[in-house]
């Protein structure tokens, strides 16, 4: 009750035509080589489409991030894309469990329509929690672990990130959470070109770290980089888990400063302080303090297509 009163004293909530909505361009069933096709449905969750590929990220359809329909953090605007709008997915990656990125009904809903084929990779320590909705095609992975894409010859690394994981008062931290990398199967640290194709970064959600540059240097570089801007006021509180924009830039900038980089993790729900329009705004102004190409900075509307050539 206290955190409700004191957001309410800060900018009111932004509305609908306030986040202008964009008309989605979803390829079917894949997009064509030599591209990346990146559609922003809602804070963190896109819809990733690469030759051969769709993934999803952090899925979240529902109208709250919370444990309960009725109460918790409301959408400003609905999803940028229909949940019946989506094409064949092939897979979906978690960074973690909070409510904003892990969603019980969203979980159910699509192992309704996809079934087992749907796989689902996951940080250590997830199997169980699936496993009690029915899910059982789960592939959990420590940070570092490599594993093969289920279609479209690519790899999935599950990479560092600083931040942590509870969804009851008695499970802080009893599970992993990660960031995630999508490479070209057989890309080496040594010989990047010997494996030709798109690469694609997802932070997930982090507060900055050092382990941004090692990333970086192991699994890049990369075509796309989805990086969190936004949940950081009280920087205080916040900075251990949720990066600031200047800081999202300079995680580019560690990680090679290659290819587009789409701000993440904003304009969705209320989580903390700031207003929810601030992020874009101070991550185009650290963009150009810090020199950086301006074509290179894709800030989406909710259901943006952002394409991008490899």
């Amino acid at each position: 009750m206290a955190w409700e009163w004191i957001t309410r004293r800060h900018a009111p909530d932004p509305t609908p035509s306030d986040l202008q909505a964009a008309e989605s361009r979803i390829a079917r069933p894949t997009t064509l080589d030599g591209q990346v096709r990146v559609t922003w449905i809602g804070h963190a969750t896109y819809l990733i489409q690469l030759p051969g590929l769709n993934l999803l990220t952090d899925p979240v359809w529902s109208e709250r991030a919370s444990p309960v329909p009725f109460a918790g953090a409301k959408r400003f605007s609905p999803p940028g894309l229909a949940f019946e709008s989506l094409p064949p997915i092939h897979g979906v990656l978690l960074s973690h469990d909070h409510y904003d990125h892990l969603d019980r009904p969203t979980v159910r809903a699509l192992h309704r329509r996809f079934g087992d084929d749907l796989a689902w990779y996951t940080p250590l320590g997830y199997r169980a929690w699936f496993g009690a909705l029915g899910v059982t095609h789960i592939v959990e992975c420590d940070w570092w672990d490599r594993v093969e894409a289920p279609t479209g010859g690519f790899e999935l690394t599950a990479a560092p990130a600083r931040h942590w994981t509870r969804r009851t008062p008695w499970s802080t931290n009893t599970r992993l959470w990660c960031s995630w990398a999508i490479t070209p199967a057989g890309r080496s640290l040594a010989a990047p070109e010997s494996a030709p194709g798109p690469a694609v970064y997802f932070g997930g959600d982090s507060g900055y770290a050092a382990c941004f540059a090692e990333i970086g240097m192991r699994l890049g570089p990369f075509d796309v980089s989805l990086i969190p801007v936004g949940a950081y006021e009280p920087a205080w509180f916040m900075s251990a888990s949720h990066m600031n924009p200047e800081e999202a830039v300079q995680v580019y900038r560690d990680l090679g400063a290659s290819g587009a980089f789409i701000p993440t993790h904003w304009g969705t729900f209320r989580l903390t302080f700031e207003d929810p329009l601030e992020p874009p705004e101070r991550t185009r102004m650290a963009w150009h303090a810090a020199g950086l190409d301006a074509s290179d900075l894709r800030v989406a509307r909710h259901g943006e297509t952002i394409v991008v050539a490899s």
